[in-house]
């Protein structure tokens, strides 16, 4: 029976950090099974997790100083509540893995301890018919299990609280940073060609500027939309990613307002909260309060317009270096 310590070292955080920023990301997991935290025996609660190492790692530490059996479910690398929607920590694999490691054999009780954003991908009747193990949602956080096992297994409201903070929008941002990277420098310097071809040598001044733009873009996108989510207007994410890629195309026009033409400028307006809108749309997949059917949606009416209006942009940008 593998032993696991809870202690978070460097190690640990490099691979997270890491993680956070695509390096290495989809084989960052631990083998799937069950675990042993400090000395635990027959009677000791068993707690589920996914097999991506980081939710593994965060629910791993919060049990210093107790025995704990953790059975790790086969979710391919995947977190808890993208492993719920995906099926993979779901109930044939919750039911697969209890039989596999003869849980049974293990533990005199027939409770499996569940994160709730889990429950999504896991049927408890089913579980309990084909198992004999019956299924108690914990909490949201791992941080709250210890008080959750010292409440007697009882979930207070505050357990069930999703909290979405700045800095927890935060932490989402690098991997958005690193996907938008893979597109986005071949996207500049394929402007960065059309002007060096309608202009003869690119000046300095010319590459800074579209430098700056292009960095000014994707942070307003992927970072300044997402962390200004609460106060930007509307209810989609599409429309609060464009009102914040027309402040920052306002501004870049009016910083440079002596250079820019009013053909650029209107280019501005059109393809900047085109990319920053479809970036800040991206950022709905990690959020804790949108629904598969209204992303869908979404997604149907976005993307024609932000297409439209991108390209729309872009003619007339190239239609200024001509005129």
């Amino acid at each position: 029976m593998p032993i696991v310590s809870t202690e978070f070292r460097f190690a640990d955080r490099l691979g997270a950090w890491k993680a956070r920023w695509g390096i290495g990301r989809m084989s960052y997991l631990v083998p799937p099974g069950l675990y042993a935290i400090g000395s635990p025996g027959p009677e000791d609660p068993v707690v589920v997790t996914a097999n991506y190492k980081m939710s593994y790692d965060l629910v791993r530490r919060e049990f210093s100083g107790r025995s704990v059996w953790l059975l790790v479910l086969e979710t391919f690398g995947i977190n808890v509540w993208c492993a719920a929607g995906k099926g993979t920590f779901g109930t044939d694999e919750l039911v697969r893995r209890v039989e596999k490691v003869g849980l049974a054999t293990v533990v005199t009780h027939r409770t499996l301890i569940l994160p709730i954003l889990g429950a999504p991908g896991v049927a408890a009747h089913q579980v309990a018919r084909r198992s004999g193990f019956q299924v108690c949602y914990a909490t949201i956080r791992a941080a709250d299990l210890p008080e959750y096992l010292d409440n007697g297994m009882v979930t207070t409201p505050g357990m069930r609280r999703l909290t979405f903070t700045a800095r927890e929008r935060l932490a989402l941002t690098p991997i958005e940073l690193v996907t938008t990277g893979k597109w986005g420098v071949p996207f500049v310097a394929l402007l960065v060609a059309l002007s060096a071809l309608s202009g003869g040598l690119l000046s300095f001044s010319t590459l800074v500027s579209a430098l700056v733009l292009f960095v000014g873009t994707i942070l307003t996108g992927a970072v300044a939309a997402p962390v200004l989510l609460p106060w930007l207007p509307g209810k989609s994410f599409a429309v609060k990613g464009a009102v914040a890629g027309c402040c920052w195309a306002v501004l870049f026009i009016g910083v440079g307002r002596e250079t820019t033409g009013w053909l650029d400028a209107m280019a501005l307006v059109l393809a900047v909260p085109a990319v920053t809108a479809f970036l800040t749309l991206n950022f709905t997949g990690s959020t804790p309060f949108t629904s598969r059917s209204g992303v869908k949606k979404e997604m149907r009416l976005g993307l024609p317009a932000m297409a439209v209006s991108l390209f729309a942009g872009i003619f007339l940008w190239i239609a200024a270096r001509f005129l």
